[in-house]
């Protein structure tokens, strides 16, 4: 079969503002009081587990404050997704390239899901029916409860590039031929891992990598909220807020 292109997208910061849809996330299910005081033990006791890995494991890994929680929770806390206008237009023009579309995120699958229909949905809107990709932090679930824990390893640093040295292999994607948008120095190695790297509102670290690597460098400002619950047919009503950032 022949080998496909495709654009690899970062999510939190590079296709969306901050804060991030986990954080967004984890705000509302505090504020409706979901989250068992149990919950906040588990955590720590996680976090106490993960520390001698680092801070970026206590901060990427430790999920346990969903344990028991009902998966349904996410059509009920989240609402909207807020994408940066220019990412958007960024991720039309690879569509209109063919370019097999992904998102590479360590946020939770299934808010990663949900961000990906609302993209699909604004995409068709365009006039682009196009598949977007999932590639994101899984949870294991039981019987349609989180439990708590991974279902694999947490999706950020080189964790990123070797899921995608997966999928591409697996739907024979060229990595070499490839893009890749990330905001951070965590998405290091998977910019580095596809041909073509891109630094979306960088800071100082990644700035100075993709500067070193002759990578574009791209500032996105505009904001524009679309359904979060979209229609499987992509049919809803979209209603735009645009601004400065």
């Amino acid at each position: 079969m022949r080998e496909k292109i495709a654009a690899f997208f970062d999510l939190d910061g590079t296709l969306l503002p901050e804060p991030s849809l986990e954080r967004r996330f984890l705000a509302s299910l505090r504020g409706s009081s979901a989250i068992p005081y149990s919950n906040y033990l588990r955590w720590a006791m996680e976090a106490l587990w993960l520390l001698p890995g680092g801070l970026l494991a206590v901060q990427h890994a430790n999920k346990r404050y969903l344990a028991g929680l009902n998966t349904d929770l996410v059509f009920e806390h989240l609402d909207s997704v807020t994408f940066f206008e220019e990412g958007i237009a960024r991720v039309a023009w690879h569509a209109y390239q063919s370019h097999e579309i992904a998102v590479v995120t360590g946020t939770l699958e299934p808010l990663a899901r949900m961000a990906a229909g609302a993209l699909e949905c604004e995409l068709e809107a365009r006039g682009v029916t196009v598949r977007v990709h999932v590639i994101a932090t899984q949870l294991a679930e039981s019987r349609g409860y989180w439990t708590g824990r991974l279902a694999g390893e947490a999706l950020y640093g080189a964790a990123k590039a070797r899921a995608i040295a997966s999928w591409a292999q697996e739907q024979q994607w060229n990595p070499s031929q490839s893009h890749g948008y990330g905001n951070t120095a965590l998405d290091r190695d998977f910019l580095c891992a596809v041909g073509r790297g891109h630094a979306v509102n960088p800071g100082r670290d990644l700035a100075t990598i993709a500067n070193q690597r002759d990578w574009p460098i791209w500032h996105w400002h505009q904001e524009k909220k679309l359904e979060a619950h979209s229609n499987p047919h992509c049919s809803p009503e979209i209603h735009s807020v645009e601004g400065q950032a």
